[in-house]
């Protein structure tokens, strides 16, 4: 599975099979946060199988669809808290990976420079420049 780590605790990935969260178990995964609204593209598995699968392997579920570059902010509190009850690593996902990084920026953006929060985001491939302004923000930072 491609996955790209952002911090020790927290990586990333496009969409994930039944079969593929079942094996993060034996990673050190203990929580998985699904990003994508069900069934968002045809081909795409169930919620409801993701969710089993999860189950069968002992890992936490969080479905925290988000969707159009939109980052509400009770989807960046529900981010913040299952990373924050985590008992171990971390894996979350979406198409392609790049809203689950952005909602990992703008969760950790009170606690974490802007500019650390970009970096982490361009180690793994994701272009986080845009929400400099927002990450500042939320911050503190007069942006």
């Amino acid at each position: 599975m491609l996955h790209k780590t952002l911090t020790p605790k927290v990586s990333v990935a496009g969409q994930l099979s039944p079969d593929q969260i079942r094996a993060l178990a034996a990673e050190g995964y203990t929580t998985v946060i699904c990003n994508r609204p069900d069934g968002e593209e045809p081909g795409q598995p169930p919620l409801s199988e993701l969710q089993a699968a999860a189950k069968e392997a002992g890992i936490a579920f969080h479905h925290i669809p988000v969707s159009g570059g939109q980052f509400p902010e009770h989807a960046i509190s529900a981010f913040a808290e299952a990373l924050e009850g985590a008992d171990g690593k971390v894996m979350a996902y979406c198409r392609s990976g790049t809203r689950s990084t952005c909602l990992w920026a703008l969760s950790q953006a009170r606690q974490e420079e802007p500019s650390s929060l970009i970096e982490a985001g361009a180690r793994a491939g994701y272009d986080l420049s845009g929400l400099a302004p927002a990450l500042a923000a939320r911050h503190g930072d007069n942006a």
